[in-house]
C-alpha cells in the first residue's frame, strides 16, 4: 500500500464515519441492553461531556479496560499531583468504576468517544486537551489524526504491539506510518516492542518497562476476608483468574480430579467477563459440582466444590485468599492475562503458553522460577496438585515471583522523565495560573 492509498483510505474512513455516525444509535442502545453501556451516560460516546472543563492545563489519557486503566494509574495519580486536570476516557463499564473508585479524587472520567470525526471532534473542542496519553496498543484512526490536526501532542505510554497486530499492521505499513507519524513520541515496554513500533515507522520511540510492575496491588476487603478465611478453614483451596471461555471447564476438571486425592478442596473460578456467570454456572451444575455464587451472595459452605466470583473489583481480596493462581486467556483463549497480579499477592503463578501480550512478564518470571507455564489440562492439574501437597515448591514460588515483581519495577519513574518535555510546560503554566489567582484574591 503506498502513501497515496494509504491517505486515501483514511479520506475514505472518514467519510465513512461521518456518514454512519447518524445510525450509531441503534448499536449503542444494544449494547446499553446487554450491559456493556451505560445507560445514563451513554451521550459521552458521542462526544458530548458530562461534566464541565476544569480551567487550566488539562491532560487527556485514554486506557481502553481494566488492565489498561489499572497500569497507567499511577501515571496519573503522579500528574495529578503536580497539579494538572485529567480527563481519563475508558471504553468499558467495569473500568469505569476502576476509575471511580481509585481514582475519582484526583480525575475526570468520561466513556471514550467513539472513532468518529463529529464524535471526536465535540469532545476534542469541549476539553481542549493540552497533551494526549495513549495507553498500551490503543490506535484509533479517527482519533489520532483529529489529535494531529489540532496539534496536541500524542504519546503511546506502556506501548506494546501483539505478534496478531503487528504483523496485521506489517501489511498495511504505509497506513500504519500514516497514522503513527501523529504520535510525538512512543514509550514502549520492551526492547521488542520498540524494534515494532519503529518498524512501522514511530518516532521517536524509548523503553520504560511494563507500568504494571509499579501499580499497587489491587486493594484488600478486610472484613469479607476474614469471612471467607473462617469459611474456608484448613481447607486446600487455588483459583482460576481471568479465566476465559472454555478455561471454566478445565478449572472444574482440575477440581474434579483433585478432590478424591484433597479431600474438601475449594476452587475460585473468577472469570474475566463475569456477565457469562449464568453459562458457567449450567456446566457447573451438570459436572455435579456445588457452586456458590458470589453475586448472589451465597456463603462458602462444607458442601460447596467452586466459589464463583462473578463481581467486579474483588480480585484483591481473592488472591489474598490463595497461595495458587492459574491464570486464564493463556490456554483456550489467546494473549494472556496479567500475571503481576498474583506474583504481588503471594501466589505461586500458573499458565498455559499462549502468553504473547505478557511475554516479557512471563519470561522474567518463568526464569526467576515464580512462574509455570503448562501445556494442558492434564498438566495444570499435577502442577496445582504439586503446589498445594508440597510447602517447600509453593513458597520458594511465591518468593521467587514477589522478587520478581521488584525487579522489573522502575517504569513509572522512567516514563515520568520521557514525558518531562511534553509536562512541564504544563505544570509551570498550572503554577502561573495558580500564583495570579492566589494574588487575585489577595
Amino acid at each position: 500500500m503506498s502513501a497515496r492509498w494509504a491517505r486515501t483510505s483514511l479520506a475514505a474512513y472518514r467519510m465513512l464515519g461521518a456518514g454512519l455516525y447518524p445510525f450509531m444509535g441503534a448499536v449503542i442502545r444494544m449494547r446499553a441492553r446487554k450491559g456493556k453501556e451505560d445507560r445514563a451516560r451513554r451521550r459521552e460516546r458521542y462526544g458530548v461531556a458530562s461534566i464541565e472543563r476544569p480551567a487550566g492545563p488539562l491532560i487527556w489519557a485514554h486506557a481502553v479496560s481494566v488492565g489498561e486503566t489499572a497500569a497507567i494509574a499511577p501515571l496519573l495519580e503522579s500528574l495529578a499531583g503536580d497539579g494538572l486536570n485529567i480527563v481519563l476516557t475508558t471504553g468499558t463499564v467495569t473500568s469505569a468504576k476502576l476509575a471511580a473508585d481509585r481514582l475519582g479524587q484526583v480525575l475526570i472520567h468520561q466513556y471514550v468517544p467513539m472513532d468518529l470525526k463529529p464524535a471526536v471532534s465535540r469532545f476534542l473542542t469541549h476539553w481542549k486537551p493540552d497533551l494526549a496519553l495513549i495507553a498500551e496498543s490503543e490506535i484509533w484512526p479517527m482519533t489520532i489524526l483529529e489529535l494531529g490536526a489540532r496539534r496536541i501532542p500524542q504519546v503511546l505510554v506502556n506501548g506494546r504491539l501483539s505478534d496478531r497486530s503487528f504483523e496485521s499492521w506489517s501489511r498495511r505499513l504505509s497506513l500504519a506510518e500514516a497514522l503513527l507519524e501523529n504520535l510525538s513520541h512512543v514509550v514502549a515496554q520492551s526492547e521488542l516492542d520498540a524494534a515494532r513500533f519503529e518498524a512501522l515507522g514511530a518516532r521517536p520511540v524509548s523503553v520504560s518497562g511494563n507500568l504494571k510492575a509499579d501499580s499497587p496491588p489491587p486493594p484488600d476487603k478486610p472484613e469479607e476476608r476474614r469471612i471467607l478465611t473462617s469459611a474456608l478453614g484448613q481447607r486446600p483451596v487455588w483459583a482460576a483468574i481471568s479465566t476465559h471461555n472454555g478455561e471454566e471447564i478445565i478449572a472444574a476438571n482440575v477440581h474434579m480430579a483433585l478432590r478424591t486425592r484433597m479431600p474438601g478442596l475449594v476452587t475460585f473460578i473468577v472469570p474475566r467477563h463475569p456477565d457469562r456467570a449464568a453459562d458457567i454456572i449450567d456446566m457447573l451444575s451438570g459436572k455435579g459440582l456445588v457452586a456458590a455464587q458470589r453475586s448472589l451472595g451465597q456463603p462458602i459452605t462444607p458442601d460447596t466444590d467452586i466459589y464463583l466470583c462473578d463481581t467486579i473489583g474483588d480480585m484483591g481480596l481473592i488472591l489474598r485468599l490463595v497461595e495458587v493462581a492459574f491464570v486464564g486467556n493463556s490456554m483456550t483463549g489467546a494473549g494472556g492475562q496479567n500475571p503481576l497480579e498474583p506474583a504481588m499477592l503471594g501466589a505461586a503463578v500458573l499458565s498455559g503458553r499462549n502468553v504473547q501480550n505478557f511475554r516479557d512478564s512471563y519470561k522474567a518470571l518463568v526464569e526467576n522460577g515464580g512462574a509455570r507455564i503448562v501445556d494442558d489440562p492434564r498438566a495444570l492439574a499435577r502442577a496445582v496438585a504439586t503446589l498445594l501437597t508440597d510447602a517447600d515448591k509453593r513458597q520458594n514460588m511465591i518468593s521467587a515471583a514477589e522478587g520478581t515483581v521488584v525487579a522489573l519495577q522502575g517504569s513509572l519513574e522512567r516514563t515520568r522523565a520521557i514525558l518531562e518535555p511534553y509536562v512541564r510546560p504544563l505544570i509551570l503554566k498550572a503554577n502561573l495560573e495558580a500564583a495570579g489567582k492566589a494574588r487575585t484574591r489577595g
